[in-house]
């Protein structure tokens, strides 16, 4: 059985609804075969909330700024490693906007995995 066939969004742990609604738009234009690679790409690609939040925690203990490497913000990335999470102040404010950052980052990802499957087929 094809897991992308039967509910697709298992693979997807934390989805949220705005998440979910971005995910639905770009499937709509997609032919069955696209929707299939954009599955595989995005789910590969895609970051949960609370792995973020981890990695956001992990900046007061060890490496500030790790979270933001995670998420491709590699010049934010070196600014709180270099100045601690910008005093911790920075890294607070993340903790706070983890969700935020991560939705944010996802939809760069949908939207990255809907050019590659519309180039695919």
């Amino acid at each position: 059985m094809d897991m992308y066939q039967n509910n697709p969004y298992m693979a997807l742990p934390g989805v949220t609804p705005e998440e979910l609604g971005y995910i639905q738009q770009a499937l709509a234009q997609l032919t069955e075969s696209q929707q299939k690679f954009f599955y595989m790409s995005y789910t590969s690609k895609r970051k949960n909330s609370q792995d973020i939040l981890i990695f956001t925690l992990i900046g007061f203990f060890g490496v500030a700024g790790i979270h933001r490497f995670v998420l491709g913000q590699t010049v934010m990335g070196l600014l709180y490693l270099f100045t601690f999470g910008f005093c911790w102040i920075g890294t607070i404010v993340d903790l706070v906007n983890n969700k935020s950052l991560t939705l944010e980052y996802n939809q760069k990802m949908v939207y990255e995995s809907f050019q590659m499957a519309k180039m695919a087929s």
